[in-house]
């Protein structure tokens, strides 16, 4: 559930911290005091489109933070499957807008306005205006249909998907086996072609390493002799300055007197073991360098080995072994192609049988929304009845389409007649917005026992109703909430009438500016913001006593349920 919202700086509001609880939480407020805000501010929290006119400029970023506690095995495992985990039962979701750049988080943790939209379909719904047109589309309708038929359609759905997945992917494979006659030979001679150059060049896994490190060497062959030479030469005995020469002259000296020092016998020892290993390593360079001399002359292969890698690389790998793994496709590639006649055929085999497989399942779909599709009809009449659609004529008709999908074949279009003895027509061409939001609330309610989104908001929800069906919607409202947490914007008493906890929204002047506010309302001012909904700007003690009426009737209903 929605335990807590925070705005700053959004609007008309400067900063509102509230607190919401379990049940039905009702908003009211005059117009003009910022009801719709509050919506759009959750909304805006949640991944949605910045909206130019919510900006609040010269005040400082905008933020939005709500809190949501999760404890339903259901939605933890959905929010896990988005990477979110629910720390101590907590979810944190901010966004904060500054100098026309958006930063969203959750859990402290970055992410795009699309993760967290669905991060947040995992926690509420809203159903404003904009949501209660998706009821006109075709495909949403279809998914209400899909999700009321549960298990039973859920599980035909997943044979269906599995079929359509084996059925498509082998025309795909048909697809590539579509090739003319002068075609195939053409694929086959540049197949022959790139698989023998590849195995022309005898390639070795590790060999482009080896190549390079030779060819970094002899390409600076002189360099290093040169080198090599100078280091012979000052280590060696063949000039009076060299290293050898110079520790051949210290050992004679030592030599000569250290007869009449221990100490100095034991640095001419030393010395002699320097002299031996120099003259070690002399003759080790000297070896280096003839070895040399001889490898240089390799260079010009070495440098054509090189070349030939890094030109099949180009063509056909980063590394020798992706050349091979290249290599031995095209050789399955070649075979196919060599075997197309056969393959073709037992491709058109599987495809006849796949197909069959998908006509069944699907049919088998299809039966399933049309049984579903008749219980749904009746629900929803007996829901639309008690929301002043009593002589309206609800149907939902299925047509098959002429192509396969992951999802069937079906296409489903709600239809209604509101008046008797009109012809059924699709909701888009009837109903209007208000009705359609009446709609909306009849079909929610045939899945208050079964959705599984904790958070449930509606704003509009009461355009155009009054008197009884706006009785029947609040009641509608109060039933839905016995299994959801439900935030309702209103302007009705009726509605405001079954609040489990009431908020009172309102502006007040400040430094020459506006700005709302939301509170809590006591028993009291609960009563009394009924009043004014019910008279208007002239409360009288008949409509406080109308208002606490209807107050105590509400509470009355809820607790028969």
């Amino acid at each position: 559930m929605l335990r807590n919202l925070h705005i700053k700086n959004l609007a008309l509001i400067r900063e509102v911290d509230v607190d919401f609880r379990e049940g039905l939480n009702i908003l009211t407020g005059e117009t003009g005091a910022g009801k719709s805000i509050i919506v759009d501010s959750i909304g805006l929290g949640l991944g949605g489109r910045v909206q130019r006119e919510l900006m609040k400029s010269g005040s400082g970023p905008a933020l939005v933070e709500l809190v949501f506690e999760v404890d339903d095995e259901a939605t933890l495992a959905s929010l896990q499957a988005h990477d979110v985990e629910a720390e101590d039962g907590v979810v944190l979701i901010s966004r904060k807008i500054a100098e026309g750049r958006s930063s969203l988080r959750v859990n402290g943790e970055t992410r795009t306005a699309q993760e967290v939209r669905e991060i947040a379909s995992c926690l509420l719904d809203i159903h404003g205006q904009s949501e209660h047109q998706k009821l006109l589309r075709s495909d949403v309708q279809l998914s209400l249909l899909d999700e009321y038929g549960g298990e039973e359609i859920q599980d035909a759905k997943e044979k269906v998907a599995s079929d359509y997945k084996r059925w498509s992917g082998i025309r795909k494979a048909l697809g590539g086996e579509e090739l003319s006659e002068e075609e195939r030979a053409r694929r086959i001679s540049f197949l022959e072609f790139e698989i023998g150059e590849i195995e022309d060049a005898e390639l070795m896994e590790g060999e482009d390493e080896e190549v390079e490190k030779r060819y970094r060497k002899l390409a600076n062959a002189r360099k290093i002799a040169e080198a090599v030479e100078t280091v012979h030469e000052s280590t060696g005995y063949d000039s009076p300055d060299s290293a050898g020469e110079v520790i051949g002259r210290a050992l004679k000296k030592l030599e000569s007197v250290s007869e009449y020092d221990a100490v100095l016998s034991e640095y001419y020892d030393a010395l002699s073991d320097i002299d031996s290993l120099l003259n070690d390593f002399n003759r080790g360079i000297a070896d280096y360098a003839g070895d040399l001399s001889f490898e240089a002359d390799s260079f010009e292969e070495t440098e054509s080995r090189l070349n030939q890698i890094n030109r099949l690389k180009a063509k056909y790998g980063r590394t020798i072994g992706e050349i091979l793994e290249g290599r031995d496709e095209r050789k399955m590639e070649l075979r196919s192609l060599l075997d197309y006649e056969e393959n073709r055929a037992r491709l058109l085999r599987e495809l006849d049988a796949a197909e069959k497989d998908l006509e069944e399942s699907s049919a088998n779909l299809t039966k399933l929304r049309e049984k579903w599709a008749a219980v749904f009809r009746d629900e929803a009449v007996k829901q639309f009845a008690d929301l002043n659609f009593a002589k309206a004529d609800f149907g939902i008709e299925l047509r098959e389409q002429s192509h396969f999908g992951a999802n069937g074949r079906d296409a489903v279009e709600f239809t209604i007649a509101t008046n008797p003895g009109e012809e059924r027509r699709p909701l888009r061409n009837v109903v209007s917005g208000g009705e359609l939001s009446r709609l909306m609330l009849g079909i929610r309610t045939m899945f208050a026992d079964t959705d599984s989104t904790d958070t449930v908001i509606f704003d509009e929800v009461d355009t155009g109703i009054s008197g009884r069906t706006a009785q029947k919607a609040a009641e509608k409202l109060a039933h839905l909430s016995e299994s959801h947490q439900v935030l309702c914007i209103t302007h009705l008493p009726q509605i405001a009438a079954m609040a489990d906890t009431h908020y009172g929204i309102t502006k007040s002047l400040s430094d020459s500016s506006a700005i709302t506010n939301i509170e809590p309302l006591s028993y009291e001012e609960s009563v009394d913001e009924l009043a004014r909904l019910i008279g208007g700007a002239e409360i009288t003690e008949n409509t406080l006593a109308s208002a606490k009426e209807m107050k105590d009737f509400g509470a009355n209903v809820k607790r028969k349920k």
